[in-house]
């Protein structure tokens, strides 16, 4: 039995999953779709790539993240249905998304959060010298959020999704309470936040490429980190802090109430009660800790190749 996983070639987390997958699954895994018994659509958004021929003598497993309800119009619908001739089964990375998937189809679903590798996402001890390294505040109380908050249309307009707007009402509120704070940013389309954090004259330092290892390093920076979505995938934050031991509070979306303690899962009117605790969230994600992480998987492949 091999599988053969579809490439976003976007540089994005979904690349990193897929080169992890075939370093790790090498026996059971092929480049070649053609010789492959199993298409994995690991990166759905680009399936229309894939050889519909091929395609329709696959067995195919297809990942779904997330729905952005205040988008998903009848186009999105249409192509949804689409893809959904092709499927046997639908993988999803939390409880959240399974419960929007259901409502589109009658395909089996399958909800299992990736697998975390702890080569790259560690804490680290020497807080004080990694604050000194990228020239940070060693007094100050420093919140993160590494994830996109501007639409890409303009650079400009919030992607509410990700719930920008949010998070920088959080930051005046704890601006308020802690007079001395300062915020990391790191990754693209950040235009929206830092747009904010000027007018409110919030410090804030800015990576926009960082590796990995740059931004394990900035995750140990931290005091706090900020899931402020509305509607989220992972998001994958919540297992990097998570294994990090970096204190984290988060909306309920993706899979932050699967990992997180639920003091530290906040609504819009309670978000100043949440409380991060950094023991029980490293405890949770200690099973999807590579090779563990993988174990899920291989057994829903098989169930699909049998059936």
């Amino acid at each position: 039995m091999k599988i053969y996983l579809n490439s976003a070639k976007e540089n994005w987390v979904v690349d990193r999953f897929r080169e992890e997958w075939y370093k790790y699954n090498s026996s059971i895994s092929t480049k070649i779709i053609r010789n492959s018994d199993i298409v994995w659509i690991i990166s759905p958004w680009t399936w229309q790539k894939i050889n519909k021929k091929i395609l329709s003598k696959k067995k195919v497993i297809c990942s779904i993240y997330h729905l952005d309800e205040d988008k998903f119009d009848q186009k999105q619908l249409d192509e949804f249905n689409l893809r959904d001739e092709y499927v046997d089964l639908y993988h999803v990375i939390s409880e959240n998304t399974k419960k929007q998937i259901k409502k589109l189809t009658n395909k089996p679903i399958v909800s299992i959060p990736f697998w975390v590798n702890q080569e790259i996402w560690k804490d680290i001890y020497e807080k004080d010298i990694l604050r000194e390294k990228y020239k940070l505040d060693l007094d100050s109380y420093l919140i993160g959020s590494f994830q996109r908050d501007t639409e890409g249309k303009d650079l400009i307009s919030p992607k509410l999704s990700k719930g920008p707007d949010q998070f920088i009402k959080i930051i005046k509120e704890y601006k308020e309470k802690n007079k001395k704070i300062g915020v990391i940013l790191a990754g693209k389309r950040r235009n929206f936040i830092i747009e904010n954090l000027e007018k409110l004259d919030i410090p804030f330092n800015y990576f926009e490429m960082v590796d990995f290892k740059e931004l394990n390093e900035l995750y140990n920076c931290l005091d706090l980190y900020i899931v402020s979505s509305r509607y989220e995938g992972g998001p994958q934050a919540v297992m990097e802090c998570a294994i990090t031991r970096t204190p984290i509070i988060s909306t309920d979306v993706g899979v932050a109430s699967e990992i997180l303690h639920p003091n530290s899962i906040f609504s819009m009117n309670s978000f100043m009660n949440a409380k991060p605790n950094i023991d029980y969230a490293y405890e949770k994600v200690q099973k999807y800790l590579i090779p563990n992480g993988f174990e899920n998987f291989r057994k829903i492949i098989n169930q699909v190749y049998e059936n």
